[in-house]
């Protein structure tokens, strides 16, 4: 047969659309042509591919060879059609069976020795390939992503001829288990019980926990809020099977690791104040995920936030309100989920003890104010909680050694009931809901209803804000198992709100 179709697929964002390697051989001089817009990386494919042919003991067929990569329109990168086109050639030239090429999607890179190395985006293709019905073959160093992906007939190879083989009938390729069950525990290398005192700030994370309320901690050096976001992750559940997929799926297409989203832990990034706008929500000539994608499902934490661009902070504020970056290049759009945590922590000053009793503070009021206003206000109104942090004193610290303190474990059980509650009651997390559902699943009292009034029109707080004091308020009744939003959850709520500067 001097025609061979194979079934792969692209990369774009966290989609994978399907590819079709289209393989024809016709006499004349022996060339290879490689058509279907592919770029620098796929048309290097064609020396790998003539080497890995010869190294496995097949023939490279001395014809005219013409590969299309359809559809013809999508730009295909990287050297993830290698085994595809590989495997065309190969059925093609009649070497091995066309029989069932059609019920299975190759993916892999490979070696000029004919060994099947490892490929990004994985998950994604995973995903999209059960969806059309058809197996999947991949690198062996790519099964723990696929693993996260139920009902899919998975096979791994580790070289060229493991896969002719099997096409051949003369060899069965290993199976990939499903990963069914999560673990029920998992290591925490940081316990809320390693902070001593911070009671307000503890109060704070607890409740950041349970709702994925986006906080702010203020305090002069030292007084433990890198600690205290630390042990933030040790308080969330541990992830479910669609928040696992989606998180591996990003860490799939930029190449990281994922053992640790498949057993069900919550990123966590801290990126350096350095970063760049690029770096946080990602781009490039091949748009790839940033900082607060990889953060989806878990927690961003930027500590020495006002030392941060004024530029890289405001990238943060449409995806803190929608939890999706849509990256514009002139030749196309990707859009990645960034459905992320946010934890801020900063100095009151550039030298960071201004209201420390110790007065070793030197700043001006002008000084203090213009490093206070690098968190613009629209960035201040996307946060629910402010907390000023104090340092605690040495003789304190002292006395509080060996006495009792909650543990992680004690906290993260009141989290998981209030988010029970809020899964069962509106199946979502309190602060991804909506004003419509607010009216509804808060209903407030005229006396509460007064206060917030009140609290708005002293404050200047905008309906956005309003809508956040609202959402904490409601956590903190899950937290106590409350139905109704009563004042003091109002009380409260707005009590974390007032620390922030100009009242926002």
């Amino acid at each position: 047969m001097s025609l061979a179709i194979v079934h792969t697929r692209a990369q774009l964002g966290v989609v994978a659309p399907a590819v079709t390697v289209e393989t024809h051989m016709s006499p004349g001089l022996p060339a290879l042509n490689l058509v279907g817009l592919p770029e620098a990386a796929v048309r290097e494919s064609r020396e790998r591919v003539r080497s890995a042919i010869l190294n496995a003991g097949y023939e490279f067929p001395q014809r005219r060879i013409t590969i299309n990569l359809a559809p013809a329109d999508l730009p295909k990168d990287g050297g993830r059609f290698d085994l595809a086109i590989a495997v065309g050639i190969l059925a093609a030239s009649g070497q091995i069976p066309t029989d069932n090429l059609h019920k299975v999607e190759l993916l892999g890179e490979l070696a000029l020795s004919g060994d099947l190395r490892a490929v990004t985006g994985v998950l994604p293709a995973a995903v999209a390939c059960k969806k059309a019905g058809r197996a999947l073959l991949i690198p062996n160093e790519n099964r723990q992503e696929a693993r996260l992906v139920r009902e899919l007939k998975v096979r791994v190879a580790d070289h060229l001829l493991d896969v002719c083989a099997a096409f051949s009938g003369q060899k069965k390729l290993e199976a990939v288990e499903p990963q069914v069950e999560m673990p029920l525990h998992t290591i925490q290398r940081h316990d809320l019980s390693d902070v001593k005192g911070q009671v307000q700030a503890k109060r704070a994370l607890e409740i950041a926990a349970a709702g994925g309320h986006n906080l702010l901690m203020s305090g002069v050096p030292g007084s433990g809020k890198s600690m205290l976001a630390a042990r933030l992750p040790s308080l969330l559940p541990t992830l479910n099977e669609d928040e696992r997929l989606e998180a591996a799926a990003i860490y799939s297409v930029a190449g990281l690791p994922v053992n640790n989203i498949c057993q069900g832990v919550r990123p966590f990034r801290a990126p350096h104040h350095t970063a760049s706008p690029a770096a946080l929500v990602g781009g490039g000539s091949h748009p790839r995920p940033g900082e607060i994608s990889l953060a989806h499902q878990g927690v961003l934490f930027l500590d020495e936030m006002p030392e941060f661009s004024r530029k890289v902070l405001e990238v943060m504020r449409e995806p803190l309100e929608t939890g999706q970056i849509l990256i514009s290049r002139a030749s196309r759009q990707t859009e990645f989920p960034a459905r992320f945590q946010l934890i801020g922590a900063m100095n009151p000053c550039p030298c960071g003890y201004a209201g420390d009793p110790s007065g070793r503070c030197r700043c001006t009021p002008d000084q203090v104010r213009r490093y206070q206003d690098k968190l613009s206000g629209p960035l201040l109104d996307r946060i629910d909680l402010f907390v000023n942090v104090a340092a605690l004193p040495a003789d304190t610290l002292l006395r509080l050694d060996g006495q009792p303190s909650e543990s992680s474990a004690q906290v993260a059980e009141r989290v998981s009931q209030a988010l029970a509650r809020q899964y069962e009651r509106q199946g979502c997390r309190n602060n991804v809901l909506e004003a419509k559902q607010l009216d509804a699943i808060c209903d407030l009292s005229d006396s509460s209803r007064d206060t917030l009034a009140g609290a708005a029109s002293r404050f200047g707080l905008s309906a956005r804000a309003c809508h956040r004091v609202l959402k904490v308020a409601r956590t903190i009744a899950d937290l106590k198992g409350d139905v109704a939003v009563g004042r003091p959850a109002i009380m409260e709520a707005l009590g974390f709100r007032e620390g922030l500067s100009n009242g926002r």
